[in-house]
């Protein structure tokens, strides 16, 4: 389960893991729902057959930044891996949903966060878990991280370039939906220097190095730095821009997949949901239930503190 905000003291994890649920499912937070019928829309890093026949799915991401300094740096790949869930009726076959003793059980997609320290492969083996009469499965993935450091030619800075690439198999002119189960999601990239380096803002770089900042070369992901400001060790490439020191909003009471939106108005849309619509919520993903509890929980003046905030600024 994914900690509320307000437990969260780590600034970067904070920033981090609310890039890897953006859009994860969008308001109002329910399988039916026409904008959760293409899901997982954010950092795709797709299998090669499957990108070549769609240019807009790429099969590689590329984080370029700069470095002062002798540092080590530390690279972690972190994304979503699509699951299937499958509820199975009363004679073992898959079913689109049913309900049991009154609780309704749809299958649809969830997600296993994944982790990658690099350079190195991506190795996931499929697997499956079945919990009652809830079948979970997953897909091989395989894939590869490197990262290559050289100095720049007139500067002197270090410039370090991690590539992720997506080398699953998967059969060319296969349909979308197969083809996500094989994708990296939600795909971005943290680098951290040991003491003694510092990377340089892209966003703002020095003007002596502005020619080589301008030079550096990301492909689906935009580098910022992350943490307290002013700390300059910690590099979050990501698939949504965002400006250095992105902050997540105290006031916010937890995660809602919509980073960039403001927490009052989808509380307020929760809310409003008919009892109906609310049960179908808590249904359709676990995250999505943990949403809804947390907001019935929330008191008057919880609510008159989210007025007007957004959860990133």
């Amino acid at each position: 389960m994914t900690p509320e905000r307000a437990m969260k003291t780590d600034p970067v994890k904070a920033i981090a893991d609310a890039v890897l649920y953006e859009g994860y499912i969008l308001w109002p937070y329910r399988r039916s729902a026409l904008k959760n019928q293409r899901r997982f829309t954010f950092g795709g890093v797709y299998p090669p057959a499957h990108a070549a026949g769609h240019p807009d799915d790429p099969c590689a991401m590329r984080a370029e930044v700069l470095l002062r300094g002798e540092a080590e740096v530390g690279v972690t790949v972190r994304f979503l891996q699509v699951v299937r869930r499958t509820v199975v009726g009363p004679d073992g076959e898959p079913v689109d949903e049913r309900v049991v003793d009154g609780e309704l059980l749809p299958s649809w997609e969830e997600a296993i966060e994944r982790e990658i320290a690099a350079p190195g492969p991506i190795e996931i083996a499929a697997g499956v878990e079945r919990d009652g009469l809830e079948v979970r499965c997953w897909e091989r993935l395989d894939g590869e991280v490197e990262v290559i450091t050289g100095l720049t030619p007139r500067t002197g800075v270090r410039r370090v370039t991690v590539t992720v690439r997506n080398l699953s198999a998967f059969e060319a002119g296969g349909a979308r939906p197969e083809a996500m189960k094989r994708t990296l999601c939600s795909t971005h990239i943290l680098l951290k220097a040991t003491p003694g380096g510092a990377f340089i803002s892209l966003t703002d770089p020095p003007a002596e190095l502005a020619d080589e900042a301008a030079a550096c070369r990301n492909v689906g992901c935009w580098p910022v730095l992350v943490g307290e400001p002013g700390d300059a060790g910690t590099m979050l490439a990501s698939p949504i821009i965002l400006e250095d020191y992105p902050r997540i909003a105290p006031e916010s009471p937890g995660d809602m997949f919509d980073g960039g939106e403001i927490d009052q108005l989808l509380v307020l849309n929760i809310m409003a949901l008919t009892e109906c619509e609310q049960a179908e919520m808590a249904a359709s993903d676990p995250r999505a239930a943990e949403i809804l509890e947390r907001v019935q929980r929330l008191t008057p003046e919880q609510l008159m503190t989210l007025h007007g905030r957004t959860v990133l600024r």
